[in-house]
């Protein structure tokens, strides 16, 4: 099954490549969202546990360019910043979880977190329904919605990025869409961009979170992605944990306290630099 699924993917992405019309055909997460075809992926994500929401923040909503209004969560600093961490949720959806996530890192940080709504306001913690989320997640609108999130920032924000998962990928795609802007970038176990043209154009470097156990964002997607980014001439860090996939989400049964931990400190570390 998997080998099949490795096989569509392959083919989707020719099939991009000889394709121009065909939006972000270089996009890595419409390979990763093919995962979501695969019973045993869907299987690996079991429902995470409900959360108690810690209410630091508000529920935004800002101009997007192609018209409809763009979602978030915004924590405000406590001291005045124009510092930003952009948050990209897992495939669930911005859930209280990730609400949560930018409270603490706001906290920690002391910096302005917005946590950004790729689905346009869906939510679920039914893996199959999760999956048809991500499938349905247009890059163009993404992009778009990633945009609208800076300007509503303000002229005179710079960020730094982090995701988890599906929101992993997004992670980087933001930093990319971004381009200067863009001070750090942090990857939970997330699909990476394979183009190195496009990879040259990124300008900050990029710690990876990878979990050894991932069976999909495994050691040969990170050992490519070192290779890519050794060609664009970037700097990649990968931190590597004895865990699976989605092990530093305290709401999952997947979660690894000590691998977390660990991870969050390396994390705290690398963005306190920037």
């Amino acid at each position: 099954m998997k080998k099949l699924l490795f096989l569509s993917v392959v083919a989707l992405l020719a099939a991009c490549q000889s394709e121009p019309s065909m939006p972000m055909c270089h996009d890595p997460n419409t390979a990763f969202a093919m995962f979501a075809s695969d019973k045993s992926f869907r299987d690996a994500h079991p429902a995470p546990l409900p959360v108690a929401l810690t209410h630091a923040g508000k529920n935004i909503e800002f101009s997007v360019k192609d018209g409809a209004k763009g979602r978030g969560y915004l924590v405000k600093a406590e001291h005045r910043s124009n510092k930003y961490l952009l948050l990209f949720h897992e495939w669930w959806g911005l859930n209280d979880y990730v609400r949560n996530e930018a409270a603490m890192w706001s906290k920690e940080l002391d910096i302005n977190v917005l946590a950004v709504d790729l689905y346009d306001g869906k939510v679920t913690s039914n893996p199959d329904e999760a999956g048809k989320l991500m499938q349905g997640c247009v890059p163009a609108r993404a992009l778009a919605i990633i945009d609208g999130a800076a300007k509503y920032a303000g002229r005179k924000a710079d960020f730094r990025t982090m995701g988890w998962c599906f929101g992993g990928g997004w992670s980087l795609q933001g930093a990319l869409q971004l381009k200067d802007k863009v001070k750090a970038c942090v990857m939970f176990y997330g699909m990476p961009e394979k183009d190195v043209e496009k990879l040259k154009t990124l300008a900050p470097d990029v710690l990876m979170v990878h979990a050894k156990n991932d069976k999909w964002i495994n050691d040969e997607v990170v050992a490519a992605f070192k290779l890519n980014m050794k060609a664009a001439g970037k700097n990649l860090t990968v931190n590597e944990y004895n865990a699976d996939h989605a092990f530093a989400n305290p709401s999952s049964p997947k979660y690894n306290e000590q691998a977390a931990k660990e991870a969050r400190a390396a994390v705290k570390a690398y963005l306190s630099g920037k």
